[in-house]
Order: C-alpha cells, then structure tokens, then sequence
C-alpha cells in the first residue's frame, strides 16, 4: 500500500536560451510527463510545440533537439515561472509551496528580451506574485497549450489565433 498523500518537490528545468533572444515564452512547471523525459513540454498532448512551429512558420518536428534549436534559433527563450513546488499530478491548480525562478536575473542578464509572454494563467499569475523590479518589456498573457480540459477550454484553432499576436515581435 502506497501513502498517495505524500508529495515530493519538483523543480523545473534550466531556461532554454540562445544568444540574444527577444521573446521570453514563460510556462509554470514542466508536467510530471516534462519531468520524466526531461523536455520542456514533454507530453506529446500539448498544443504548445504545434503553436510555437505556426507562429515562427516552421515546420513541426518531431525531434525535440530541432525544436529547442529552432527556438534558439529565432530568437526565443523559454522558461518557467516557478523553480520548484510541491505538486501532485500536473495540474497547476494542485501547486503550492512555489518558490519562483529568477527572471528578473534572467532579464538582466539577457536586455535583448523585451517581451515576455505568459503561457496560460498560473505563468502570468506566479511571475507577478514575485516580481522583484521593474522590467521595461511588454507582457503578453496567452491561453494555456496544455491539453488539461478546463471550463472555457479553447481549441488549438482558438488558442493560435491569439498565439499569433507573437508574430509581430519576431519579425
């Protein structure tokens, strides 16, 4: 018999981050199938990597190396807005003992990001809680590409529609 109410921290991955990036793309915590392959966005269900390849206009691949090359290469960070939690599962709503990244850090060290986008609600929500200082980007709130079903659950054709909106930055 197993103790199901026990609840191990999680923590998320390293930035994925090339030289000069302009957008900063911030998640809240890699889900338990993210944590087990090791890649961002692990979990073959979520829209996020078939969203990112429409914007840029490239083609979806199935290899995750190309797709954090193909991030880099446009310019594109990508991140978490908490270092670690304790969560059961993979639903956001579960996390609480958040302790956030340091994006303020990650801003400084990186001025060429002038946009930060936030991939679904607890992103934005969790960034904003502990922001530190100031920051001179503009702030993007995109709906969630996670395929978790929700009360106002959004296709991909919806979701993309406001995803585009990132488009004008990087061109």
């Amino acid at each position: 018999m197993t103790d199901d109410s026990r609840q191990e921290r999680v923590y998320s991955f390293a930035p994925i981050l090339g030289e000069e990036p302009i957008l900063l793309i911030l998640g809240s915590m890699p889900s338990v199938l993210s944590l087990e392959t090791g890649r961002y966005y692990g979990n073959e269900r979520n829209d996020f990597w078939r969203l990112v390849s429409a914007v840029l206009e490239e083609p979806y691949m199935e290899i995750y190396e190309k797709r954090v090359a193909m991030l880099i290469r446009r310019r594109v960070a990508l991140w978490d807005s908490m270092r670690s939690c304790v969560r059961p599962g993979s639903l956001d709503k579960n996390i609480k003992e958040e302790e956030p990244n340091d994006i303020a850090m990650l801003l400084y060290e990186n001025p060429t990001i002038h946009t930060v986008a936030f991939n679904g609600q607890m992103a934005e929500k969790m960034y904003f809680k502990y922001k530190k200082a100031s920051c001179e980007v503009e702030y993007i709130s995109l709906p969630s590409s996670s395929p978790v079903p929700r009360r106002n659950v959004k296709s991909f054709e919806d979701k993309l529609r406001v995803w585009l909106s990132l488009r004008h930055i990087l061109k």
